[in-house]
């Protein structure tokens, strides 16, 4: 894609995208508090599916120019993997709240931070290290080890936020020699497979009018995911990226109005040191970049 320099357009689609997907949290989540959360993610999936191979189909080409790799084994992965983080945090959505997982959830650009020295050789300075501390001592708060109200469930968006730095790593490593089309192809296919292989053992009757909500889910996803894809088309990702953590400001919104959760105030101060300790890596990348 040709990328422009409009940075308060790719802002605004930038918001735009967040509200989008603090939606798609809600929808999750009331929806996966009735059936189960594999079928959910499947026909999620499905629409994704069909969302890039319309892409595909238009890109010159076609499907396959579009597919084309020499890294199918790790596209694979990635698409897989994707697709797991997504069941795990929408089950924390179901256990912990929207508020909550979020909070946690908004450690993995620190995870990516950290990994990228080990995983793909990157330079990774004193400063960036610090960052990191600050924002364990955040998840640190949030989770509250050791002061009898630790809820051992605050592990699973933890891991949820560990599965998606992974799969950042990944997708950084493979965009060495595959274009973001190529990559976002096999993101949503192979999740489609691999939800379909496991979300069809749980399949259950829907009442009609989940069936709405089901509809309503499928194109938050796709158009979240086109409202990311006209962001990068118009600015640079770290012009722009600081601002996805209104994602977690519309979920915190969205968890009190709707579904009566509760903001600990020690859920605010984690979170904003983990919000503080990213926009300060992000930044320091802007830099070195």
């Amino acid at each position: 894609m040709t990328q422009q320099n409009n940075i308060r357009a790719g802002i605004a689609l930038m918001v735009a995208a967040t509200v989008v997907f603090a939606l798609q949290d809600g929808i999750s989540r009331h929806l996966a508090g009735t059936y189960n959360t594999y079928m959910v993610v499947m026909i999620r999936y499905w629409f994704f599916a069909a969302f890039v191979i319309v892409l595909a189909l238009r890109a010159n080409g076609g499907i396959k120019a579009t597919a084309k790799t020499n890294q199918l084994s790790l596209q694979i992965l990635r698409g897989v993997l994707l697709a797991g983080e997504v069941c795990v945090a929408v089950y924390a959505f179901t256990i912990l709240g929207l508020i909550e997982s979020q909070a946690v959830f908004i450690c993995y650009p620190l995870m990516i931070a950290a990994l990228s020295g080990p995983v793909l050789g990157e330079t990774v300075g004193w400063r960036r290290w610090a960052a990191i501390g600050v924002g364990c001592i955040g998840v640190l708060i949030i989770l509250q080890p050791g002061m009898g109200v630790f809820n051992p469930w605050a592990i699973i968006p933890l891991i949820s936020a560990l599965m998606f730095a992974v799969y950042g790593l990944l997708t950084r490593y493979v965009a060495r020699q595959d274009n973001s089309a190529t990559s976002f192809f096999w993101t949503g296919i192979a999740g489609a497979v691999a939800m379909t292989l496991i979300g069809l053992w749980f399949w259950e009757p829907m009442a009609s009018r989940d069936w709405a909500w089901m509809g309503l889910l499928c194109v938050t996803g796709v158009s979240g995911h086109w409202l990311l894809i006209k962001c990068y088309e118009m600015a640079e990702a770290s012009a722009v990226q600081p601002f996805a953590y209104f994602h977690l400001l519309w979920s915190a919104i969205l968890g009190i109005s709707i579904f009566g959760e509760a903001l600990r105030p020690a859920v605010v101060i984690g979170a904003g040191l983990v919000v503080a300790a990213g926009l300060f890596t992000l930044w320091r990348e802007r830099r070195q970049g």
